[in-house]
């Protein structure tokens, strides 16, 4: 499934695309309800009589269509209901090329799973109307911070690139238990693999292919707040790798171990903050920098 840039956004929304594999159905709704067996019949006669569903011309579907394998379809996503995350982004700055935007915790960048219009980038090309919005990274739902959106799609390639050659400087901070005993700064670097679930990492022998750099900002009794930053950028590369040291992250429900998932407690976000981005512009050639408004906990 792809998302597809031929259809228009609908509510901030872009239409989803796929490719019927090989196979026989009597009609669109049977492999909908076939390749979906978690969305029942009258949700998807619901999305085919409001033109939710339509074939490679962006023509509406009904129940019956006939379909076969090889046949593109495009459907908009929606979800019944989605826990509103109570805290807004602040947009920092804007140019002709660049969104600036200071997400809170809890909200994810972009739609996956269960989050659809509570996400940035949704909020955001419905707040601004802008559908060509595009996130040039992203950062976790339960992390803060900085993230860099592209408003012109002729240089979005250009930016695209300063994050694939490792030439943004990131900086993050997050408050979590002292470590006694090591001396700082500490580089610390170790293999990451999937982990168990599938949406969580471990580390695991063999050669490093994440690597952390780890100062202290702050001394705050038994905690500290530490400045890091990212040589690489794996998954969760901060939160396992500060749990591996001994000192998890605060409110971290992943690492070192899986807590029961829950509804989200918005009283106790997770204490990682993305708080800076320089870069190189590769318009012009100037130094830019960008810093987060927001702080951790005072404790």
């Amino acid at each position: 499934m792809t998302i597809s840039p031929s259809l228009p956004m609908r509510d901030g929304v872009g239409a989803s695309a796929i490719q019927l594999p090989e196979g026989r159905w009597d009609s669109v709704l049977d492999f909908l309800l076939a390749q979906f067996p978690g969305i029942d019949a009258t949700t998807w006669r619901s999305r085919l009589a409001r033109g939710l569903v339509t074939d490679a011309q962006g023509q509406a579907l009904a129940p019956d269509s006939p379909c076969q394998a090889g046949d593109r379809l495009h459907y908009y996503r929606e979800l019944a209901a989605e826990t509103p995350v109570p805290f807004e982004a602040e947009i920092l700055h804007r140019d002709e090329q660049l969104l600036v935007v200071d997400k809170p915790h809890f909200l994810p960048v972009v739609p996956a799973g269960r989050h659809l219009q509570e996400t940035l980038l949704v909020r955001l090309r419905r707040q601004l109307g802008i559908d060509t919005l595009a996130p040039l990274h992203r950062i976790d739902r339960g992390t803060a911070g900085l993230v860099l959106f592209s408003l012109d799609e002729a240089s979005r390639g250009a930016y695209q690139a300063l994050f694939a050659r490792r030439e943004v400087e990131k900086t993050y901070e997050a408050l979590a238990p002292s470590l006694q005993g090591q001396a700082f700064p500490l580089l610390h670097r170790s293999r990451l693999e999937a982990g168990e679930p599938f949406f969580l990492m471990r580390e695991a022998p063999g050669t490093p292919n994440s690597e952390t750099r780890i100062e202290i900002a702050q001394r705050r009794g038994a905690r500290n707040l530490y400045r890091l930053s990212p040589v690489t950028g794996r998954k969760h590369q901060l939160r396992v790798h500060m749990a591996a040291l001994g000192a998890a992250i605060v409110n971290d429900d992943f690492y070192p171990e899986l807590r029961p998932q829950a509804e989200d407690d918005f009283s106790h976000p997770l204490q990682l903050l993305a708080r800076s981005l320089a870069f190189r512009d590769p318009l012009d050639g100037r130094p830019r920098r960008f810093d987060s408004r927001r702080q951790l906990l005072a404790s």
